[in-house]
């Protein structure tokens, strides 16, 4: 057999379209190239006015106490409407001047009692803005609480974290829990572990804690502490007091806010951020120096351990996330272009077709970055079928639908969601998710079972709270009831509350099986308590061998905390109680507050994880992620969609509608200079590579060959298979998950050399290629037709479109010129497959 990528090379690089589609810049690479500067529009930037920034909701900035403190924060407005952060640009003036103390990052701290107004001044334009602080207590010498003031120090200062002494063996010797959630454990290991070494309350500065933060005493962590700073005055007034805990019952930390939480700023600007803490008693304090910092891209965005944020050159969205004492805070900064381009229509948008449009056109407005123009009908009934039936269309689809009326695309979307391939294609999404495997060599009859009804229940169009109250409520056997079979294949209740909350939720709570949430507010109490809605379900065995009945058992339904062993009564997330009678099936409880429409998880998972789907990119990645420190990119958008999704009472069919027959769905792959760079914000459309299945399929397709699968009948399309473990090198070296886990993580979508070497050269593809009865002998055999339709039926098939002049020339000298016609048209396909316009849908 001639080797493939000896005789093809020149067609393959001869003809541009063979080898990619639109530009290179389609398909996604890890490097990023940088934006063309524009010039700057001509705009008014002069300032109109300066203010304090609220930060806690009161008139006036209170300090109580000789460790409070307030981060100020100063706010410019410019004449053209836009805000900018001049806390760093004004200077400060006080009356009187001695009451409290402003230091160089603008945070002011107590030094008598009284009122003080403080005075911002802008030496340009000569503006200011006052803002009055009144102190108390500054004289005070309060006792300082351990789990209040000094464990917030240990993980500011990264004390405690995950790769020092918050591990669970601890570093040489010493051992925190981690992030401080459990504060009891930290002072006996502190205070009283290893005979009292590491407090000296006689001499504090000499204590080993000390001399171990700043240095003095080597310490494999390095300096974390200066001598003389906020934090180190604390600890050592915190050990001259005699070491307290605390008496027990002073407030808690309830909720955190940021000041600002969303702002729009240019590129390389900065912003200060403030933290405020809001305690059981109803207390407010500022915590700007105790909350810990984190940039969700460092690329965009750096943030200081005292919360100053600057910019990168860059556009696009950013967040910084605030953590203190287990709550969680966002602030959110849009970076726009400097300008948006008027060339080429780069700044018109079209008419919105329903909500999505609104909310994708705003955003992209808001950062001045323009909009792809709509992809051809060709590209669009590709990407479409793709994406819902997991297929490529037929030449003769793609015949009719050149020929349909002006509204052919919301009529093909309707055509595949009625067809049966609609069914097939998301079966096998849910399928992979919900762990349908097998745990023997051969398809098992609760693989099939469980397959078929979710294939059933999605081509009747079952509604999603109806197929998740079926699925988590189900009692019987799995001949019964097939959905029963989620429980077979979850065994661990553990597993089953963690799948739950993950895939119909968005809620990855494993971490609080252990300890609490490091990046969210769940606690273990949090999940022993949604774990108690399991607690009742057994099994137990019938007269059928290997057919166990799952069942809710009568009884109290409660589950015990895994360090205090306290029985704890089922709650769902937020805390929300649930009253469950002892006669009654807890599963159920729990699904009703899963499905109600004030539920702000359930809709908003099932949104954001179809909308990556037909999208490429979730509004949160990744998708099964929806934690408040992991913010969506936009989020005016994925709240649109939820509410389009519960107000359909939870039609999937309604969603996908919705999403492909908008305005952005349909846009062109093709990058514009202004938005090459956007990969957050759906200016166009993101080119994804076919997913395993539906590669194979369509290789099939093209070829005009089979691939058999064993035990399942001739003919059966790979994107149809009833579970993940059929033996398919292809499936495996494209990606294929293996269903160990309710993540789609483990679906591969990315490309490798090995990927690369089995399209050009593997013997399955090359065995595909020269069957007998396949695409190429049948062309090669057809005499009644010259060779120009047979290249257009190809390129039909293979790209949904006519080739346009350079391809056709050039395929057609290929077929003249080479003797071995079979061989010829085999060449013309291999080509085609190994080309970026088949392996992606775009």
């Amino acid at each position: 057999m001639t080797p493939r990528i000896s005789c093809i090379t020149l067609l393959l690089f001869a003809v541009p379209n063979l080898c990619s589609f639109g530009s290179e810049a389609n398909v996604p690479t890890a490097s990023a190239s940088t934006s063309p500067e524009l010039p700057v529009n001509q705009v008014d930037i002069s300032l109109a006015s300066l203010r304090f920034e609220n930060t806690t909701g009161q008139e006036t900035i209170r300090l109580v106490g000789r460790d409070s403190s307030a981060q100020l924060i100063v706010t410019a407005s410019l004449a053209n409407g836009e805000l900018r952060d001049f806390t760093r640009q004004v200077h400060y003036t006080m009356e009187p001047a001695t009451r409290v103390r402003i230091d160089g990052d603008a945070v002011v701290t107590p030094l008598t009692d009284g009122a003080v107004t403080i005075t911002a001044h802008d030496s340009v334009s000569g503006k200011t803005a006052a803002a009055i602080v009144e102190v108390a207590g500054s004289d005070v010498d309060t006792s300082i609480s351990f789990p209040g003031q000094i464990v917030p120090l240990f993980t500011k200062l990264g004390c405690n974290g995950g790769g020092c002494h918050g591990k669970l063996s601890g570093q040489n010797g010493f051992k925190l829990s981690l992030l401080g959630f459990e504060p009891r454990e930290d002072f006996e290991h502190l205070v009283n572990e290893g005979r009292g070494r590491r407090v000296f309350p006689a001499s504090p500065q000499h204590s080993l804690l000390l001399l171990k933060a700043t240095n003095d005493t080597p310490h494999g962590g390095g300096q974390r502490l200066l001598r003389g700073s906020v934090e180190y005055h604390l600890m050592q007034r915190w050990m001259a007091q005699g070491v307290p805990y605390g008496t027990g019952d002073e407030p808690t930390v309830v909720s955190i806010a940021m000041t600002p939480t969303r702002r729009q700023l240019a590129s390389l600007e900065s912003q200060q951020l403030a933290v405020v803490a809001t305690y059981s008693d109803g207390s407010i304090k500022d915590v700007t120096r105790s909350a810990v910092y984190e940039s969700s891209d460092p690329t965009m965005a750096e943030v200081t351990p005292t919360g100053f944020t600057s910019l990168q050159n860059t556009v696009g969205d950013v967040a910084i996330m605030a953590r203190f004492q287990g709550q969680s805070a966002v602030f959110q900064a849009d970076i726009p272009r400097a300008s948006m381009s008027s060339e080429a229509g780069a700044s018109d948008f079209p008419e919105p077709r329903n909500a999505i449009d609104t909310h994708v056109f705003g955003k992209l407005r808001s950062l001045r970055i323009p909009l792809s123009p709509r992809c051809d009908d060709a590209t669009f009934l590709r990407r479409v079928t793709i994406d819902i039936a997991g297929r490529l269309p037929t030449i003769e689809e793609a015949t009719q639908f050149e020929s349909d009326s002006d509204d052919r695309r919301d009529a093909a979307v309707e055509r595949l969601l009625a067809s049966p391939d609609y069914a097939d294609n998301f079966a096998g999404k849910w399928n992979t998710v919900l762990r349908n495997q097998r745990t023997t060599n051969e398809l098992q009859f609760v693989n099939l079972a469980m397959y078929e009804w979710i294939r059933n229940g999605l081509r009747e169009n079952k509604p999603y709270d109806r197929f998740v109250r079926e699925l988590l409520t189900a009692s019987g056997t799995v001949a019964s009831n097939p959905a029963v079979a989620w429980y077979r294949q979850v065994p661990d209740t553990n597993q089953r509350l963690e799948d739950a909350s993950q895939l119909f939720l968005g809620q990855r709570i494993q971490c609080a099986r252990c300890h609490h949430h490091p990046y969210e507010k769940w606690s273990q109490q949090d999940y022993s308590r949604m774990a108690a809605f399991f607690s009742l379900v057994t099994s137990k065995n019938t007269a059928k061998a290997n057919e166990p009945a799952f069942f809710s058992r009568i009884g109290s339904a409660s589950a015990s905390h895994p360090k205090t062993g306290q029985s704890l009564s089922p709650a769902a997330l937020d805390g929300v109680t649930v009253t469950v009678a002892a006669n009654e099936d807890p599963r159920a409880a729990l699904v009703d507050w899963m499905v109600h429409p004030d539920n702000p998880f359930f809709g908003r998972a099932l949104a954001n994880r179809y909308w990556k789907h037909f999208m490429g990119r979730a509004l949160v990645e990744p998708e099964d992620d929806l934690r408040i420190t992991n913010p969506p990119s936009n989020p005016e958008l994925l709240d649109a969609l939820s509410s389009m999704f519960v107000e359909s009472r939870y039609d999937l069919k309604s969603l996908i509608r919705a999403i492909c027959q908008s305005e952005s769905y349909s846009r062109s792959s093709d990058s514009l200079p202004e938005n090459l760079d956007d990969r957050r914000n759906y200016s166009r459309f993101y080119p994804k590579r076919m997913s395993a299945e539906v590669l194979l399929d369509s290789i099939d397709t093209i070829t005009e060959s089979t691939t058999r699968f064993q035990g399942l009948p001739a003919g059966t399309r790979a994107i149809s298979l009833p579970d993940t473990h059929f033996d398919s090198y292809f499936l495996t070296v494209f990606g294929r998950p293996h269903s160990l886990t309710a993540c789609e993580c483990e679906r591969s979508q990315g490309a490798n050399l090995t990927q690369s070497l089995h399209l050009l050269n593997s013997e399955e593809i090359q065995k595909k290629l020269s069957v007998d009865g396949g695409r190429a002998a049948r062309l090669a055999a057809d005499e009644s037709r010259a060779d120009e339709p047979k290249v257009i039926e190809l390129y039909l098939a293979a790209f949904c479109r006519l080739p346009i002049e350079a391809e056709l020339k050039t395929t057609l000298k290929h077929l003249a010129d080479k003797p071995n016609r079979r061989e010829a048209f085999e060449d013309v396909i291999w080509s085609l497959l190994n080309s970026k316009e088949f392996l992606f849908n775009h």
